[in-house]
């Protein structure tokens, strides 16, 4: 049987901006690399660790989507 992964993109931007908030990793230019540094090293990660057939990476579309119509506390975190 295949193996498949799905990411929530947006929730591993937002967990690791804030993970890198009081320690920002920096670029030799000072532009904060935390958030990409976080995001291709979980990727790396899960292909490494869990090795999967197909991996899919979704991101919310701009403006919101349906979601938030049908259930009103969709990542009302």
């Amino acid at each position: 049987m295949k193996k498949l992964f799905l990411v929530d993109a947006y929730a591993l931007i937002f967990k690791y901006y804030y993970a890198f908030l009081g320690r920002p990793m920096r670029n030799r230019e000072g532009m904060n690399t935390s958030v990409v540094f976080g995001f291709v090293k979980f990727l790396c990660d899960i292909q490494k660790r869990e090795r999967p057939d197909l991996l899919g990476v979704a991101f919310d579309p701009k403006g919101g989507s349906f979601r938030r119509d049908i259930f009103p506390e969709y990542k009302a975190n």
